[in-house]
């Protein structure tokens, strides 16, 4: 008689593993779970920094690696590559059997998987829904795995209001703050020292961390709109730190603009496909300021606390600290930004910055539902009308 429930885990890059962290490591050691770890996605392309290395370096072993990566940023690349995701999660769920799928966020591989585990009658937890990104089509994706899960962990209050505006049974709806804050509560970081030997530059003051990914609801857009951040950039005299863009339609192109940048100004810029958690959250610690449109801008940079200038619409509708700057993709309208972002005015309030998100403490909580939850009659859900 099975006494130990399984959570199977599903990751497809960097950033959603990053923020999953604690909480494997909570279900690694629950003595009432099973954690069966998939990677996908990015996690599985030299391109992206074959990060599942990094996932088995922490310690955690992984299941199963799931090919379905198309070598293509194109909308058709991209939903061939959903096609081939959907069909590996259902031959997975259908061996494996899970009591529990756990995703986090919003990116296409994870519709894949929450697909798949809907047609197979696996329930799903999911993490960080009820937000509002408009400039995105993760927008979408992220609401369409709210339908189709069956625990849901946000975080704010407001999200939880949200996913419960969406029909879901506010017995089910749990508000645990954002994986991200506990990441910097409790991850070490690293001393400058380190900091600029991994990165490869010395942090003068100011510099940037720059993190910019594709509008997806603005196909054709990415590059001109990212010439307009480099334009910006360009005119600064700031050490500059890229983290290139996921594997989203058109961020090839954004990758080697980036590329294509650097090259131009060694003597301050450089690029990672990806810093891992440890020496992002490091590095956070000493640049003077986040400028892109990454959540993590909004989520885990008023926690630092660093200022954040966040570029267009990409995370328009997501909750934000005063810590963020929000500005238009323009060049002119940017640069003025980033002189606001850099003033010792607006530098010297970041002391006192409240990051509606939370205070960090997520991981026990989640698990311990994990534990107790009742998995009878979780699959069947009814609409919850609001009165």
């Amino acid at each position: 008689m099975k006494t130990r429930r399984r959570i199977c885990v599903v990751t497809g890059s960097r950033a959603e593993y990053g923020l999953l962290f604690w909480i494997l490591k909570e279900i690694v050691a629950s003595p009432k779970l099973d954690l069966y770890l998939v990677v996908t996605g990015m996690h599985l392309s030299p391109e992206f920094g074959l990060t599942y290395r990094a996932i088995e370096k922490d310690g955690f072993s992984i299941h199963k690696k799931v090919e379905m990566l198309l070598s293509s940023d194109t909308s058709i690349g991209v939903t061939k590559s959903m096609a081939l995701g959907l069909s590996s999660f259902g031959e997975l769920y259908d061996e494996l059997k899970p009591d529990i799928v756990l995703m986090l966020g919003d990116r296409f591989e994870l519709l894949a998987a929450a697909s798949a585990a809907l047609v197979t009658t696996m329930p799903i937890a999911h993490i960080h829904g009820g937000e509002n990104t408009e400039g995105a089509f993760d927008d979408a994706i992220r609401h369409s795995i709210t339908k189709m899960s069956h625990l849901h962990f946000t975080a704010s209050e407001t999200y939880r209001k949200r996913v419960i505006q969406l029909g879901e049974n506010p017995d089910r709806v749990y508000n645990v703050g954002a994986p991200g804050i506990e990441n910097i509560r409790r991850r070490p970081t690293v001393g400058r020292t380190e900091v600029e030997k991994r990165i490869g530059i010395k942090l003068c003051d100011p510099s940037l961390m720059i993190t910019w990914h594709p509008p997806t609801l603005s196909p054709g857009e990415s590059a001109m709109q990212f010439t307009c951040v480099l334009e910006a950039l360009e005119k600064t005299k700031a050490t500059l730190i890229f983290t290139l863009a996921n594997a989203d339609t058109e961020g090839r192109v954004i990758n080697d603009m980036i590329r294509g940048f650097v090259a131009e100004h060694p003597e301050r810029a450089v690029y990672h496909a990806s810093l891992g958690q440890e020496l992002y959250l490091s590095t956070l610690r000493y640049v003077s300021g986040v400028v892109g449109n990454s959540s993590s801008g909004l989520i885990e940079a008023p926690s630092i606390p660093v200022g954040t200038v966040n570029i267009g619409d990409r995370q328009k509708g997501r909750m934000r600290a005063a810590s963020v700057l929000d500005c238009d993709v323009d060049a002119e309208t940017i640069l003025n930004a980033i002189a606001e972002l850099l003033d010792p005015q607006f530098r010297s309030q970041l002391l006192n910055t409240v990051n509606p998100h939370g205070d960090g403490n997520v991981a026990k909580t989640v698990v311990s539902i994990l534990e107790t939850v009742k998995l009878d009659g979780l699959t069947k859900k009814q609409f919850f009308d609001l009165h």
